[in-house]
């Protein structure tokens, strides 16, 4: 049968018009791109394993829960899977017996999970590389029990920031709103908020502890829980401090603060390996130099070119005493001696640089006549760390899954971190990183708070006369702040004997904040 014309066109309308309605049909009952993204978001993921172990003589039966915690935005809706690997001590529940004490845990960069912490410090278990700072060569590496972990006093959350670990963006939430300064101690106070709540553990006393950045991060996170989720910290342990960046920032040639906050490291490493004179008190020599640097160098950087050239002369002669360096490179440097170049030039005759984070480690670089290190000598440890963990993980903590553990971290992290405290696209006018302010707030509103601060002696990152010159400021109360010294590096917990005292101080820290 033929069709006129006028059939044919209004049959094509008929099904345009049907095809119309039913795909607006279709799309009033599909979620729009945001439900679609939280409608996707799967069950978080958890597993469970249980344990026992003796710390400090007490035996503790544990659960070692891995798994995420979802964090939420204001409509309810999870943005974030952060991961954490939680050892939580079993005990009878009592109406008498105090809320037991949960201390969470997390490392630095940005940009690192909490592996060195973990499995290298303050983990039921332990990874052993030498202690004398030698490499520890390939595997298989060995890992022990650790009987001097804090689990006796407080359950212990290892925390993987956004970007490291297994911690990844979900449903609304970009990775990107996890990366920043700002943003990122308010994703890791939610991550707090929702753990105590998820786990029944708002009256609970709360430590939090850091190294390196991480300290950055506890600093500005304990502002967020009061300021943001009426949460009071009872102690905070700093691992490395690093709060305000001038003092660990030996890069920028007109930073005179610099040159003043690394001379006791200097020294400390000089005297280790044998460049200066090492024949009295190690203690008193590093006191000297803590003397030298504040009394005599930064009054002379102060002065710049007006300082006669006998007070140079004299000045020049004490560096030598104290770095080791030559007088000819430090008049060179017109005495301003660069720490990272110094990790080079110390041993430079011997054909090793020294490490950064630890300076204890050495290197035998192909290039002899480089101004500083091309790679960091301590690096050394990061693939025992690292087997270490996946190890413990897969046998131990029984993670079956083929989630990637990011560690090295989103290889985008570093490139797309947001360091102003200010939010994206507001002006700002360029500083120093510093969240001291932050806890100095804190302290303030919080009288029973106290800081422990753990510093190493070889620390050529996050130098430990740093700590000191950072916390003695910004209105902090002396007593408020309490300083450890270990002899080891930016991870002291690498040399042995540091490690145990690392932990032996803790507990204690612990333990009297706990009495207040």
């Amino acid at each position: 049968m033929k069709i006129r014309i006028p059939q044919i066109f209004f049959l094509a309308l008929y099904f345009t018009l049907s095809a119309n309605i039913a795909y607006a049909q279709h799309a009033a009952d599909a979620p729009s791109d945001d439900e679609s993204a939280v409608a996707s978001v799967p069950d978080a993921t958890h597993f469970n394993t249980q344990h026992k172990g003796v710390f400090n003589g007490v035996t503790v039966k544990y659960t070692a829960n891995a798994g995420e915690t979802y964090v939420r935005d204001n409509s309810g809706d999870p943005t974030a899977a952060i991961f954490s690997f939680d050892y939580v001590a079993q005990q009878k529940s009592s109406a008498n017996k105090p809320a037991r004490p949960v201390t969470f845990i997390w490392n630095g960069g940005p940009g690192s999970s909490s592996t060195w912490l973990h499995v290298g410090a303050y983990g039921p278990k332990r990874i052993v590389v030498p202690s004398d700072a030698s490499h520890p060569g390939a595997a298989p590496y060995i890992m022990k029990d650790a009987p001097e972990s804090i689990l006796d006093v407080t359950d212990m959350v290892f925390v993987d920031p956004v970007g490291t670990g297994f911690s990844r963006a979900i449903g609304k939430g970009n990775k990107e709103d996890f990366w920043g300064l700002t943003e990122d101690a308010n994703g890791m106070a939610a991550f707090i908020a929702q753990w105590l709540t998820d786990n029944k553990r708002w009256n609970s006393p709360l430590f939090l502890l850091g190294e390196s950045f991480g300290t950055t991060r506890a600093a500005a996170v304990a502002k967020v829980l009061l300021d943001d989720h009426l949460i009071n910290v009872n102690g905070i342990v700093f691992v490395s401090q690093a709060l305000d960046y001038q003092g660990s920032t030996p890069y920028v040639d007109d930073n005179i603060i610099s040159y003043i906050t690394y001379i006791p490291t200097m020294a400390a490493t000089a005297w280790y390996h044998g460049k200066v004179d090492n024949s009295g008190d190690f203690e008193a020599f590093i006191q000297q130099s803590r003397e030298f640097a504040t009394q005599q160098l930064l009054p002379a950087l102060f002065q710049g070119n007006l300082i006669s050239n006998t007070k140079r002369e004299e000045l020049v002669t004490q560096l030598q005493r104290f770095t080791g360096l030559s007088k000819t490179y430090i008049e060179r440097v017109n005495l301003r001696i660069n720490a990272f170049r110094f990790a080079k030039e110390l041993m430079r005759e011997e054909g090793v640089a020294v490490g950064r984070l630890d300076s204890r480690y050495t290197k035998d670089e192909r290039d002899d006549v480089a101004d500083s290190p091309r790679a960091d000598a301590a690096g050394a440890i990061s693939p025992a760390y690292k087997a270490a963990l996946m190890q413990f993980m897969q046998h131990d903590l029984k993670i079956d899954w083929q989630r990637k553990y990011l560690n090295p971290s989103d290889p985008e992290l570093s490139g797309k971190w947001h360091w102003s405290p200010r939010p994206k696209g507001s002006t700002w006018e360029p500083h120093y990183v510093n969240t001291a302010p932050d806890l100095a707030a804190v302290l303030r509103s919080n009288p029973s708070m106290k800081v422990m601060v753990a510093s190493g002696y070889y620390d050529l990152v996050t130098p430990f006369f740093d700590a000191e010159y950072t916390l003695n400021r910004h209105g902090i109360a002396r007593d408020d702040i309490q300083y450890f010294y270990y002899h080891g590096g930016h991870m002291m917990y690498v040399h042995e004997p540091a490690r145990k005292a690392l932990l032996k101080d803790t507990r204690a820290f612990i333990t009297s904040q706990l009495s207040r």
